[in-house]
């Protein structure tokens, strides 16, 4: 039995590397590329240019200098405002919420029902959750009826859901939601190994929560809210249904200045776009480090 020949490489004789070759596995990528590229990049080059442009297509700045009119600075406010409310009420109380159910020991039931519950929900919004609360607790609608009817009324006493906190109430109603789905796959991640070497040590529940659990968790609860201040930031279709305009936020004043009778001026709303896209960007990378931290741990 002989062995076969191994060739021996020369002093000094470089290594072939292997030629990469694309296979037809990356034509699975081009829709992807195509509908990224259509919806994304286009759009946003098409932003920057209009932004910097005149209405005769001239060079500016102004559009951007603009900005920081106190009107617009308190348009920005307002959507800042109703985005953080939104984001942190909708994040405390939507990991309450997942926690009780995943691990709070109520009935496995309970889990399906309010996950199935919550991907409906989360994406129920625009024109029919405008409507939905403004049949229900609009000035006549079913619930203020029915208070009335027992000696309550909320109108009489300064509430009306065609305010800003009215807007931030019909929010956390698919904030809520979409928390308990993002936040659920962090809160099932925990390993019972964590607890039961804490409890071995002598540590209570709440020093668990306090030392382990919590640290581990922060990353993913500052990633979703940040997905939460995102998501609100960005709507549009049910503050200009439920308040009709009035209520002086982004997404509106770009609305304005694009199909307006008197601001009408899309390259100034171009550049209130910018702003957005800037701010988007900002909570996304936020996202981004949070999530690469979570992910440590979750493994």
């Amino acid at each position: 039995m002989t062995n076969a020949a191994v060739p021996m490489k020369a002093p000094g004789a470089q290594v072939a590397r292997p030629v990469r070759r694309f296979g037809v596995g990356w034509l699975g990528m081009v829709p992807f590329l195509a509908f990224a590229f259509l919806f994304l990049v286009a759009p946003t080059f098409y932003l920057v240019v209009g932004s910097l442009q005149t209405a005769t297509g001239a060079f500016t700045f102004q559009n951007f200098a603009d900005l920081f009119t106190p009107q617009i600075i308190t348009t920005y406010a307002n959507s800042l405002e109703i985005s953080i409310v939104t984001a942190l009420i909708g994040g405390v109380f939507g990991f309450l919420l997942a926690y009780a159910v995943i691990l709070g020991g109520l009935p496995g039931i309970l889990r399906s029902a309010l996950m199935t519950f919550s991907g409906v929900a989360s994406n129920f919004a625009g024109v029919p959750l405008a409507l939905a609360f403004v049949y229900t607790v609009g000035r006549t609608g079913l619930f203020i009826v029915f208070l009335k009817g027992i000696g309550i009324d909320l109108y009489s006493n300064g509430f009306t859901i065609y305010s800003k906190i009215g807007l931030e109430i019909v929010y956390l109603y698919f904030q809520f939601p979409l928390m308990v789905l993002i936040i659920a796959p962090a809160i099932d991640g925990l390993k019972k190994d964590w607890r039961e070497a804490a409890e071995n040590m002598g540590a209570s529940s709440f020093q668990y929560w306090r030392r382990v659990a919590l640290p581990i968790l922060m990353p993913s609860l500052l990633g979703s809210m940040i997905l939460l201040f995102a998501n609100s930031f960005g709507a549009q279709a049910t503050a200009y249904q439920l308040t009709g305009g009035f209520i002086n936020i982004v997404t509106i004043a770009i609305s304005r200045q694009m199909r307006g009778d008197v601001l009408f001026n899309p390259n100034q709303g171009y550049a209130l776009a910018m702003g957005m896209v800037i701010i988007m960007a900002i909570s996304i990378a936020g996202y981004s480090l949070l999530q690469r931290r979570s992910e440590r741990w979750l493994k």
